[in-house]
């Protein structure tokens, strides 16, 4: 097991480190941020003041180490539009960015899984079909469409609800639609399949030739021997809904780190985004070395492997 969780978390370093060098080096060929950041006809000896000032003018590997070493000593880097500390800037967005994502998980997991188990239970039924048809519509519907459409019924037809920003609890209710559709469709499918897959297996007949009652056979036999699928559908949602909250929370105006991130790219504020995309790879690595080890602990053979 000591091996399994040494292999994984080196994984995850090699991963957040290979994505944080894309990002620095990919962010360097979209253009000049001088340029955004002076006015028109500025002369060429204003520039360079700026460019020198921003540390633009240093090589480019040396522009690298300077960021790299800075994440270890708690130098994110200055924002070259809001001239403050990158960190200080993501400390005051990501309260809205978690909130957000931690209810929409919770949802997830209350109502998807819930409609999994009776879809599996009662299969080839019109609940079963009924819930299998939603859930395909839903899984299959990009969030920020769905938001769009949320919108346009909600907030500029009906008016019954405000279109974006945050402050009310109201303000949450669309956010959370079009971020935990997709989701509970898909956490709802796999939990039907997978329970589908073992229902029918030697030792859930034992225990229902104990007398046992088909509700407790499954929740306490079957779905336990069902999760690793379901758990992997969790944490690669968990992970597209850190990624996608950065769309939908632009076309909500949802002032979390994802409309921060989009905004510093439309002005090259590259500590920003590299800082951003860090933030975001370093989340989704994390979700998925929590799954793989919850799979050595639900499934002892593969801690073996």
């Amino acid at each position: 097991m000591k091996r399994y969780i040494i292999m994984r978390i080196l994984k995850a370093i090699f991963t957040i480190w290979a994505v944080y060098t894309l990002v620095f080096f990919l962010t360097r060929v979209t253009g000049d941020p001088v340029d955004w950041l002076t006015p028109a006809g500025a002369s060429d000896t204003a520039k360079e003041t700026l460019r020198a000032n921003l540390g633009l003018d240093l090589p480019l590997s040396e522009q690298y180490v300077k960021s790299f070493v800075g994440l270890f000593t708690g130098d994110t880097g200055v924002s070259y539009y809001y001239s403050r500390q990158v960190s200080d800037l993501f400390a005051e967005r990501i309260w809205p960015t978690l909130t957000l994502g931690g209810i929409v998980l919770l949802i997830t997991i209350l109502i998807g899984l819930p409609l999994g188990v009776v879809a599996a239970v009662k299969h080839n039924s019109l609940m079963d079909r009924l819930t299998m048809s939603t859930a395909i519509v839903g899984s299959t519907l990009p969030n920020f469409v769905l938001g769009i459409l949320l919108i346009f019924i909600f907030s500029l037809k009906l008016r019954l609800l405000p279109s974006g920003s945050i402050g009310t609890p109201q303000h949450y209710i669309l956010p959370i639609i079009a971020l935990s559709v997709g989701p509970i469709a898909s956490v709802a499918r796999l939990t039907r399949s997978s329970l589908l897959d073992v229902i029918g297996n030697d030792y859930l007949d034992f225990a229902r030739s104990k007398g046992m009652r088909e509700w407790k056979v499954v929740i306490k036999h079957g779905l336990r021997n069902a999760l690793i699928p379901v758990i992997t559908i969790l944490g690669s949602q968990l992970s597209a809904l850190i990624g996608g909250s950065v769309v939908v929370e632009t076309v909500f105006a949802w002032p979390g780190i994802g409309t921060l991130i989009v905004t510093s790219a439309q002005q090259r504020d590259f500590p920003v985004v590299v800082f951003g995309v860090l933030v975001i790879a370093a989340s989704v690595t994390f979700v998925n070395l929590l799954v793989d080890l919850s799979y050595g602990i639900l499934d002892p053979r593969i801690r073996k492997s």
